[in-house]
């Protein structure tokens, strides 16, 4: 029962960060005028759905049989999944519009401030779930690991496009930053849509 005790931690750890980061990167992103921050604030809210999902499961783990909780995170799994499409259909039509409109976004310090935040806190909270999870034998710990770690290289894209924006007035990286991040949004649609169920 302790591994599943520190699974759940690193879960409540991983959706409590995912929230303010959210929270934080959409507001700053509609003030700016930044699709990149904004597409990566609406990610970590969908990542968060996904993280109370592993919560639901691992805090009524021998509680409910091994059925209703595969049965109930199957229907949870699909409603995710579908809104990673439907956040990435956004994002994409959102960067589109504003590299040919020519929308320029306004430099953003506390948008890098986010993602330079993400880019140090997002890989150790995954190697440690991916750690607990062989423990476990979780394969949906596991894949969250990796959603986790994902997290980390869309941060990595938004500091190129918001840094270059900030430090050399190329306003187009945001939006081309943004098209980046939702080649990741679908592959993460896509992972959780038809990847491996536990």
């Amino acid at each position: 029962m302790e591994v599943y005790r520190k699974a759940l931690y690193l879960e409540y750890v991983t959706v409590g960060y995912n929230v303010l980061e959210g929270i934080f990167s959409i507001a700053a992103g509609y003030r700016a005028g930044s699709i990149a921050l904004v597409g990566f604030g609406f990610d970590s809210a969908v990542e968060s759905i996904s993280g109370g999902i592993i919560i639901w499961r691992l805090a009524r783990h021998g509680r409910i049989s091994k059925e209703e909780e595969e049965r109930v995170e199957s229907r949870a799994t699909k409603f995710v999944g579908i809104s990673f499409f439907l956040l990435g259909a956004y994002v994409l039509f959102e960067s589109i519009k504003k590299l040919y409109f020519l929308e320029e976004p306004l430099p953003t310090l506390f948008g890098i401030v986010i993602a330079i935040s993400s880019i140090v806190t997002m890989p150790a909270l995954s190697y440690s779930k991916y750690k607990t999870a062989k423990k476990m034998g979780s394969k949906s710990l596991e894949a969250d690991s990796k959603e986790t770690l994902v997290c980390a290289l869309l941060s990595i894209a938004l500091v190129v496009g918001l840094g270059l924006n900030y430090l050399y007035g190329i306003w187009w990286a945001d939006p081309v930053a943004a098209l980046v991040i939702v080649f990741f949004i679908v592959k993460e649609g896509i992972a959780i849509t038809w990847g491996e169920e536990e």
